[in-house]
Parts: structure tokens; C-alpha cells; sequence
């Protein structure tokens, strides 16, 4: 159980993390606190948005604020599997035999900035699948450990933009948090350009350690909630699934494969660090409508009615809490 000195002891974390941040990233503060939700709930992220909106930026700085080994991979499309997850490969051994000696890949960091991912084949995407969810790669037959924490920190740009590819559903499933970044605006850009006319490099200062970061975890799942607060988390899951009981009427019409399981686990825990942030013992529903967004966006596809009539996973999210509010408020007048 978290006690009073725990959540004293986040708050004041979470306030150095965000101080030091900005020092780097001008505005995004909505991005910025996903992010660091997210890292902190021990999920992985996938940042979209067109290029030159700092998503790389706001990569590099979270591995420097958190203090983790930290590794980037530019993903184009002749990247291999191999070049992600390292290779066996034949070495001498004291006796002159040849023998097979694994060559770590650049996934063998804390955090992993895949750069671009949706630009590298389906094939090499795939290669972070194991290591998303299991936090192991396995070559060869033979599973080596990643080291704890670890983050996928992915960014790309939108699909209908040239050279892309789909990332695969199992694979956006494994992302915890799908973040849009927006355009700055006006006086944000200002601020940039003139940050960036004295100096490119990253100046923000590591707060917290790994070991720190896992501390802050271990409060946050002792964060209790009530039964009440976990039903709404999901029947707003199940809303998005056309078969459900629980369908939301806009789901019906518009979605062709609802969320997953996996999305009610990532939107508690995400909750109950947004609880956290805002000096709270227990989950409460607004942490719930916080995240729902950024938790259940790429989970949901679309089918061609969608499509058709351009609604967007944001459009049929928003309808979902409308409804589910209106029925919330009825059972309180009950």
C-alpha cells in the first residue's frame, strides 16, 4: 500500500522529470506528460506526426532525463531483422575452434528510439515484437534477457505519406500510448527557433535512475481502485467491440475489430499514474477519460464505412464517452 511519503516522493520526481524536459521541448506539454505516463506505467510509446514536429527530440531528452542507456535506430526500408535484434556469429575460440558468439543489437539498451519505424518492412518490424512484450530476443532458438526497464520509444510519420508501411496489428498493440504531435503554434515556434539559433544539442540533466523509475512504478501499482472506477475503465473498452453487449452504438456502425484486452491493462495502469500526478490515493473516472485516447487509437479498426464518412478513431472514441456519460449520469439520478 502507497503511503502519504510514496506519493509526497512522486510528486516531487514527476516535478523534476517535467522541469528538465523543458528545457529541451518547446511546448507539447499533453505529449510530453503521455510520455512520461507511459514510461513510467512501464509501456511502450508510439509518437505520430509529420516530420520536424520534435518527436525525436522528445526521445533523445527522455533517455537523458531518465538516465537509461539509450540506443536509435534509423528504420529504412532495407533494414534487416538481424539489424535490430543482433546475429550469431563465428568467432575463434582459445583452442583456434570456430565457434558461434552472439553480437548484441542495438536493442539491447533501456530505451530503444525506433526512428521512423513505419518506414522499414513488416518483416523488420516484426523483429520488436518479442522484445515488446516478453522484453526477450530470441535468436537462433536461444532467448537472451533485455535489461529492466525497457521502452520502445517509437516515432513515424503519417500513413499516407510516401515510403511507408502499415505497422502490423499485433504490433500496435504492443504500443501502451499512440501519441498525436501536433504542429507548434505561434509563439511555441518562436520559442524554438530561437532556442535552436544558439545551440541543437540537448541540455536537460538526469533526475531519475533506472532504479528510481522502478521505485516509482512499484508506488504506482499500489494505487487502489475502486470497483465501480475498473467497470467504467471497461465497459469503455468493451464499447469499441461491435458484438459487445456493451457496444456503443457509433462502434456498431463504424468499427470492424474492437480493443483488445491489453488496452484495459495499459489504461489502468496508466490511471493510476496520472492519479498519482495529481496528488490522488485512488483512481478516479476523470483519470480514466484522460487516457482513454492515447490508449485506445490504434487499437480500433476502422471498417469502410469509416472510411467512407471520415470518421476517426478520436470522432468514435469521443462518441463512446459521450454515451457512456449519459448513462453514468442516469444510474446517479436512479
Amino acid at each position: 500500500m502507497a503511503t502519504e511519503q510514496n506519493i509526497i516522493n512522486f510528486g516531487n520526481q514527476t516535478k523534476k522529470i517535467f522541469e528538465q524536459i523543458a528545457r529541451d521541448v518547446i511546448g507539447q506539454k499533453e505529449v510530453v506528460r503521455g510520455a512520461v505516463i507511459a514510461m513510467i506505467a512501464g509501456g511502450n510509446i508510439l509518437l505520430e506526426g509529420v516530420p520536424g514536429v520534435g518527436k525525436t527530440r522528445l526521445v533523445r531528452t527522455l533517455g537523458r532525463v531518465f538516465d537509461l542507456p539509450f540506443s536509435r535506430i534509423q528504420f529504412t526500408p532495407d533494414l534487416m531483422p538481424a539489424d535490430v535484434t543482433g546475429t550469431n556469429i563465428i568467432v575463434k575460440d582459445e583452442k583456434g575452434n570456430s565457434v558461434f558468439q552472439f553480437e548484441k543489437g542495438p536493442i539491447f539498451s533501456n530505451i530503444l528510439l525506433a526512428d521512423e519505424i513505419n518506414r522499414a518492412t513488416p518483416k523488420t518490424q516484426s523483429a520488436l515484437l518479442e522484445a515488446m512484450q516478453e522484453h526477450t530476443v530470441t535468436v537462433m532458438g536461444e532467448s537472451h534477457k533485455l535489461s529492466e526497464p525497457f521502452f520502445v520509444l517509437a516515432t513515424q510519420n503519417p500513413i499516407e505519406q510516401d515510403g511507408t508501411y502499415p505497422l502490423p496489428e499485433a504490433q500496435m498493440d504492443r504500443f501502451m500510448f499512440k501519441i498525436i504531435v501536433k504542429d507548434s503554434n505561434l509563439a511555441e515556434m518562436k520559442d524554438i527557433v530561437k532556442l535552436t539559433q544558439k545551440t541543437m544539442a540537448e541540455v536537460a540533466d538526469p533526475v531519475c535512475s533506472a532504479s528510481e523509475l522502478l521505485e516509482m512504478r512499484k508506488t504506482a501499482n499500489e494505487i487502489l481502485v475502486a470497483d465501480e472506477v475498473l467497470d467504467y475503465a471497461i465497459r469503455v473498452c468493451l464499447a469499441t467491440h461491435p458484438d459487445s453487449e456493451c457496444a456503443a452504438q457509433i462502434s456498431k456502425t463504424y468499427i470492424q475489430v474492437g480493443a483488445s484486452p491489453r488496452s484495459g491493462q495499459a489504461l489502468i495502469s496508466a490511471a493510476k499514474v496520472n492519479a498519482l500526478m495529481e496528488g490522488r490515493f485512488n483512481v478516479a473516472y476523470e483519470d480514466i477519460d484522460a487516457l482513454v485516447y492515447p490508449v485506445l487509437r490504434h487499437r480500433i479498426k476502422l471498417n469502410f464505412e469509416a472510411l467512407a464518412d471520415r470518421v476517426s478513431p478520436d470522432d468514435i472514441i469521443a462518441k463512446i464517452l459521450q454515451e457512456l456519460h449519459g448513462k453514468r449520469g442516469k444510474d446517479k439520478n436512479k
